[in-house]
């Protein structure tokens, strides 16, 4: 369930970028940025390129100024994926999947200690299946997984928080078909807030790694971008 979609248009990571900081949070270097002071925490969780790139932060910022605070963590600990297709098996049997849930449950706990009362995740492509972890019990208020890898129609069965799932039109990984899967899933569970859209047009990836120089990319990552933040204003109080 991983292949070139995964690897497209890297990008190059900046360890300065964005307008917030980096701390110490769990024992994960963490992008940090919004007011300290918000009740209201967004957790993002990165793609294999992991937490330097330039348009994860951007993003974050974004979301940081709706009111939330974001957290943006290095769960690969430095160890980004390099872009080379050939190691990527390696690679994603070094950093699975299945430890998200784990090493976001501490990060989350932190959150609250410091007087956080909700709490939402985003997951983009690697992120997704960590995120959809989270969201079968009560550590997050509401979910968004943004063209996730990994992620199967058990997994939306086990939903328990309001989901936004947003796919694309063109991928190898969550294709359309798949999608939809989750839709009717979800449509089957009315005491489930749930919002299912796939975006024509566009690749996988197509929200954090868009190609500036088009114009059409853009608007669809914006769109995106604006639903996954909709969603968070509307089920995150």
């Amino acid at each position: 369930m991983s292949g070139p979609q995964c690897c497209s248009n890297p990008p190059t990571l900046n360890p300065s970028s964005g307008s917030g900081h980096v701390e110490k949070l769990c024992g994960f270097n963490s992008y940090v940025t919004g007011s300290p002071d918000s009740k209201l925490a967004i957790l993002l969780v990165h793609d294999a390129f992991g937490y330097e790139a330039p348009k994860a932060r951007k993003l974050a910022d974004k979301i940081a100024a709706a009111g939330f605070i974001v957290v943006l963590p290095d769960f690969f600990n430095g160890d980004p994926f390099d872009g080379n297709l050939a190691s990527l098996p390696v690679w994603i049997k070094a950093h699975g999947v299945d430890k998200t849930i784990g090493d976001a449950k501490p990060v989350i706990e932190a959150l609250k200690s410091k007087g956080v009362s909700a709490i939402g995740a985003v997951g983009f492509c690697w992120g997704g299946k960590g995120v959809v972890e989270l969201a079968k019990y009560d550590f997050i208020q509401a979910a968004v997984l943004c063209h996730p890898s990994f992620v199967t129609v058990d997994d939306i069965k086990a939903v328990k928080v309001p989901i936004s799932v947003l796919g694309a039109e063109i991928d190898q990984l969550s294709p359309p078909e798949v999608v939809k899967q989750f839709e009717e899933v979800l449509s089957a569970k009315p005491e489930i807030k749930s919002h299912v859209k796939i975006f024509p047009k566009v690749v996988h990836g197509w929200t954090l790694r868009y190609n500036d120089e088009d114009e059409a990319a853009v608007k669809a990552a914006e769109e995106a971008h604006q639903d996954l933040l909709g969603w968070f204003l509307s089920h995150v109080r």
